[in-house]
């Protein structure tokens, strides 16, 4: 099976589809951060044009369509067609000519403007001690099982002034430069039910 893991830079989708013996390659505008060879620096709108690519998952940018990006477009601080611009790109990757696609993002205006999810999950039904509802819109693809159930873990964080918050995910904590990417960092135990349950199709 050819598949097409648009918009990863950490390649841990794509490793999972290659394990099972499938010709899996990521994309995104920036290299990837596993140094791994199936990795292309390019557009996603242009390489799935590319290949006859049997299967698409695929991971818009999220910074623009999140619902804890709200309160930034509501006061101005973003400019309105920043959200617009990746809900058209979400779109075209929704419309790809490709049999099989599933798109992943955070609960966010997609639901919205363009549809509701076919599904949400959550990293702790895939092995992974986080909450992170995400919603998956699915093209020819069953929803995709649990695999294996575990309790969320809360995380204390401190802040500079003394004070603190609980979250349910340690990738949450902090702000820096790396920490968007760190955050949207795909998990391993729902990119391998992935690979185990959609790559025989």
């Amino acid at each position: 099976m050819k598949v097409l893991v648009a918009c990863e830079y950490s390649g841990i989708v794509r490793e999972a589809f290659r394990e099972q013996g499938h010709d899996a390659w990521s994309c995104d505008i920036i290299p990837c951060s596993d140094n791994g060879i199936h990795h292309l620096v390019e557009d996603a709108l242009n390489v799935i044009h590319w290949q006859d690519w049997d299967l698409m998952i695929a991971h818009p940018p999220c910074t623009h369509l999140a619902v804890s990006g709200n309160r930034w477009f509501a006061d101005g601080s973003k400019p309105e067609h920043l959200r617009t611009d990746a809900l058209d790109f979400v779109q075209e990757l929704l419309d790809a000519d490709i049999p099989r696609i599933a798109l992943e993002n955070p609960v966010g205006v997609i639901s919205s403007r363009i549809r509701k999810p076919d599904q949400y999950i959550q990293p702790y039904e895939y092995g992974h001690t986080t909450r992170k509802k995400t919603g998956l819109w699915l093209k020819n693809l069953p929803l995709l099982e649990p695999t294996n159930i575990v309790e969320p873990e809360l995380v204390r964080y401190a802040r500079k002034d003394g004070s603190g918050y609980t979250t349910f995910s340690a990738d949450y904590g902090g702000s820096s430069p790396t920490s968007g990417h760190r955050r949207s960092k795909f998990f391993k135990g729902i990119a391998e039910a992935m690979a185990n349950q959609w790559g025989n199709l």
